[in-house]
């Protein structure tokens, strides 16, 4: 599976939660620390809309502020998938895997963004699914082709203060078990 496919199917998981929440669930607490769930979708939704302006070559200065703040409105739902529809044909734009992009630590190819993108709904979709009570279980291929590439990113996030320690898990512990908890998660 390829990047732009990853990030689509994990945007599909997270738009499923996204859905499901229901009018008083949004201040719930979710397992990121200090967020209720109306945080934890904005947040996504940010990294949505900041995906085609990167993609398209611009930098974190050259778009500035203009994503900072609340962007669901009264609308959380229609704001998510606005901003999911963009952020998927950002993502499977013609040449956007070999682009540059320029993220705040730096430059990377396309393709890594994505996978970066991808890792983050895929776990927030869990976070999602915790936090209102709804389906748990990730799909397998997705949790599969996160821990292979997350494998050579982990330290990275970690020194970078993005997660949280490695939890310990049994040895016979599933793969999305062992997913959650490199990201400093407990299934």
């Amino acid at each position: 599976m390829n990047a732009p496919d990853l990030h689509n199917r994990a945007m599909r998981e997270f738009a499923a939660r996204v859905h499901a929440v229901g009018p008083e669930q949004w201040t719930l607490p979710t397992p990121c620390l200090d967020w209720n769930v109306r945080t934890l979708v904005n947040h996504i939704v940010s990294e949505n809309l900041w995906a085609p302006p990167l993609f398209a070559g611009l930098t974190v200065a050259d778009v500035g502020d203009a994503l900072d703040g609340d962007l669901l409105g009264d609308d959380p739902v229609k704001a998510f998938d606005d901003s999911a529809a963009r952020a998927v044909a950002a993502v499977q734009a013609e040449g956007a895997m070999d682009r540059i992009v320029h993220l705040s630590f730096g430059d990377v190819p396309g393709s890594e963004y994505a996978m970066q993108l991808f890792a983050d709904l895929l776990v927030h979709a869990w976070d999602l699914a915790e936090a209102i009570g709804a389906d748990r279980r990730l799909d397998p291929e997705l949790v599969e082709a996160c821990s292979a590439w997350f494998a050579g990113q982990e330290e990275a996030y970690r020194s970078a203060g993005a997660i949280g320690p490695r939890l310990d898990v049994p040895p016979d512990a599933d793969s999305q078990a062992k997913l959650l908890a490199a990201f400093g998660r407990r299934a």
